[in-house]
Formats: structure tokens, sequence, C-alpha cells
């Protein structure tokens, strides 16, 4: 595996382009337009040159890293690539409509990765020739820094494909977990719910924010207490994942509070957007 095409040059598709160079692979970061594809270029030059000023790489490392990068705003630029990694907005349509243009890009050897968080991979799989090629490959944000990446299996992924993307991930400086296709998969099957129940113990007047976080973090050893993780995850992203999860397991404790969907009604999604629980 030489060449390794990224769609979707936001938070965590241009992480894994950085991770990716900085392995020493040719990266194919593709978007839309040229306006999200600059801003995305732009947040990884100032990622690894925070990478060098902390001695963590060289700066050899990081002009060869960056020299591995090409921007490209058309999938037809992927042809040739071993690994394509989806990390476009989770959403399952859009996700189908790329993986269903794939089709006329990718070789019988051509490895397609999702790296979406809950989104069935059996259902992604099912589009393209080869579901024998197609794995999960959820990342964790940020994705220079977290060390784990959530090895998905679908139903037809093959062992040739299992083994290939360890391998690389090892490269990567990561360590790869594998599980089998469900709802959420383990990480946000398990996370989701426990920010949705934190939201209802505020909404239900149990605790303030800060109250909830603290007892998380210095009760249960958590390195972020789980609405501020909401707010840094992204209260929309929150949302989308629990409804999949409802959804998918169509038992009412995957329910959404309704505090989180009045908050990202309201456009209040975190971070992203200067104020969630939290003030930024």
């Amino acid at each position: 595996m030489k060449t390794i095409g990224v769609i979707g040059s936001g938070t965590m598709g241009n992480g894994i382009a950085h991770v990716s160079a900085l392995s020493g692979y040719k990266v194919f970061l593709m978007d839309i337009n040229e306006i999200l594809l600059d801003k995305g270029l732009q947040k990884i030059k100032s990622n690894m040159e925070r990478q060098f000023s902390k001695d963590k790489i060289s700066k050899d490392d990081m002009e060869n890293a960056l020299n591995n990068i090409t921007g490209i705003t058309n999938l037809e630029s992927l042809v040739g690539c071993d690994l394509i990694i989806e990390a476009a907005t989770e959403d399952v349509e859009i996700k189908k409509n790329i993986f269903q243009s794939l089709q006329n890009i990718c070789n019988e050897e051509t490895i397609l990765a999702s790296n979406t968080s809950s989104i069935s991979i059996d259902l992604m799989a099912s589009i393209t020739n080869l579901p024998e090629n197609f794995i999960g490959m959820h990342f964790m944000n940020p994705v220079p820094v977290m060390k784990l990446v959530e090895i998905i299996k679908g139903s037809k992924t093959s062992k040739k494909t299992e083994d290939k993307i360890i391998k690389l991930a090892k490269k990567m400086g990561k360590i790869p977990v594998v599980c089998n296709n469900s709802p959420g998969f383990v990480a946000n099957r398990i996370l989701i719910p426990m920010i949705n129940e934190a939201i209802l113990a505020y909404e239900e007047g149990v605790a303030s924010v800060e109250a909830i976080d603290k007892i998380m973090t210095l009760g249960m050893n958590h390195p972020m207490g789980p609405l501020k993780l909401a707010d840094f995850i992204g209260l929309d992203v929150v949302l989308n994942i629990c409804k999949i999860l409802h959804k998918d397991f169509k038992d009412d404790k995957y329910r959404p509070s309704s505090l989180l969907v009045k908050m990202v009604e309201s456009g209040k999604l975190g971070f992203k957007t200067g104020e969630g629980f939290y003030k930024h």
C-alpha cells in the first residue's frame, strides 16, 4: 500500500490525511471545492507546525509529509489509490452516493473504508461491487493525537482486507481494535447513551453542567466530562448518532433527550458555534 485517498477535508479528514502523510504514504485529499480544501490543508500545516514546535516531529518529517499531500476536488483523481477512506459528513445518503460514484474509479484491489462513527458498514458495502474490500476505520478525534482506530468488519469483509488495514493502522502509530458491524459499533454504542444520560440528568435538574462533569472526571477518572465532550464532538453529531441508535435498535433507551434536540434546533452545537453546554 503506497497511496491513500481521503474524501472530506474537515476535522476528521484532514486528521487522517495528516497521519497518513507523516507515515510516508502519498495522500490525495479531496473535498467538493477549493475553499473547503484550502481550509483543510491549512489546518494540517498548522497542526504539523505545532507538533514540530513541541519536538514531536522533525522539520524534515513535516516538510516530507506536507509534500506527500495533494489537494483535489474531483473523485476521478483518486484513480490508482490503494485505499480510499471516506470521511464525509455523517449522512447515510451522502456516503452512499460517494461509494456509488467510486465504483467507476476503483479496481478489484482497491480497499474502501469509511470513517463513519455509527452508520452500518454492511449497508455501505452493499452498494459496492466488492463488499469483501470494504471495512470501517473509525478514527478518534483529534486524529493526530488519539491512538485508537476502531476497525469494523462487515459481514463480507475479507480477512485479507482486515489484515491490511490492521497493518496500516499500526504503521500510522495507531492501536487498531477490531469489532463486528452493529449500530454504533462499540465506541459510540457506549459513549453516546452515556452523554445522552448526562444531558437528561441536567435537563431534570439533578445537577449543574459543571457538577455532572466534575463527578465524572473526579469520580470515574474520565479525562473530560460528558457534557464538555458533547460540546467538542458537536451536539448535532451526538443527536444524529442518537437517532441512528434509536432507529436501528428500535429501543427507547436510545431516544435523544428533548433538551439535546432543542439545543441543536437553536444552533447551539458546542465548540464549533461558540456555545453548547459551555461558552467557547
